[in-house]
């Protein structure tokens, strides 16, 4: 059984009036534990109406969420029990800090969990270790932290609750590509130690190719493509079809297969595309003719 199901779900905003605007349309997928799916489509795709859905932020017009064999939606009351299941991170995160400390904010979700305080104490400590918060940075303010650190404070505070999905969305808008880096790669981190299901949405293909196990891509509000990254870029004149930057290693194998040179296309990371390139040394002349 899948850890969450999503059934033929939809939703339209403005619903019965003029403006009305269809943001998921009969959408259907299947999450399994230990997951770490990449979330990609233009602006516009759906993708984030999507996720809210996954934890009870959006309720579908059509359409269930099944989580752990159950509808999310079957108990109203409770569905603030799932978002302590499936914890989200939205798009700058830290705008949403309010405390006094970024101790206090961390411990803002685990507190209301109804947790113990020495549990409390504990989870913050493994949050912020695991975003690579220091410990001296827990009792200032976070109006006090720079931009990275309030995301990383704002991040643990999703974390600290142990849920057994965890969505973040554009968790690297706004950064600069190092401080991109190290956040994607403590994700992957976090993903890798606790072992559990992880989505994250992110207009960057080079990003989620990265790390992403399984890439699910919106297109029209509809699911244009849901499998392995291996096998969705193998779609990648598909990919850019529809609007998406498709990483430049995956571009360059591309116009070389149209050139008639027989290569894979399913590759996204420079150090395989340098292997599958190297395989045509016979023919490099060629190539370097052809410009």
């Amino acid at each position: 059984m899948s850890l969450l199901e999503v059934k033929n779900v939809s939703f339209t905003y403005g619903a019965g009036t003029a403006f009305a605007k269809k943001a998921v349309d009969g959408v259907s997928l299947n999450i399994e534990k230990g997951d770490f799916i990449g979330i990609i489509g233009h602006t516009g795709s759906g993708k984030s109406t999507l996720i809210q859905t996954l934890n009870g932020l959006i309720k579908p017009d059509e359409g269930e969420i099944i989580l752990d064999g159950k509808n999310i939606w079957s108990e109203p009351k409770k569905i603030r029990k799932v978002r302590f299941k499936v914890g989200m991170v939205f798009q700058y995160p830290e705008y949403q800090l309010f405390e006094e400390t970024a101790e206090k904010d961390i411990a803002y979700g685990p507190k209301n969990m109804g947790l113990s305080d020495d549990e409390i104490s504990e989870r913050v400590k493994s949050a912020a270790k695991f975003v690579g918060l220091k410990p001296e940075l827990l009792k200032k303010s976070p109006f006090e932290l720079s931009g990275g650190e309030k995301r990383r404070v704002a991040i643990a505070g999703v974390i600290a609750m142990e849920p057994d999905i965890l969505i973040l969305d554009e968790p690297c808008a706004g950064l600069d590509p190092n401080g991109r880096d190290v956040l994607l790669a403590q994700i992957k981190a976090y993903h890798r130690q606790k072992e559990n299901t992880v989505l994250l949405v992110s207009h960057s293909m080079e990003d989620i190719s990265r790390i992403a196990d399984k890439i699910l891509v919106m297109n029209k509000s509809k699911v244009f493509a849901f499998d392995s990254t291996r096998s969705v870029f193998e779609k990648g004149e598909e990919l850019e079809k529809i609007g998406l930057q498709i990483p430049q290693v995956t571009k360059i194998l591309l116009e070389l297969k149209r050139r008639g040179y027989p290569v894979s296309t399913d590759i996204y990371s420079v150090e395989k595309a340098a292997e599958e390139i190297m395989k045509l040394k016979p023919k490099r002349s060629q190539l370097l003719k052809e410009g």
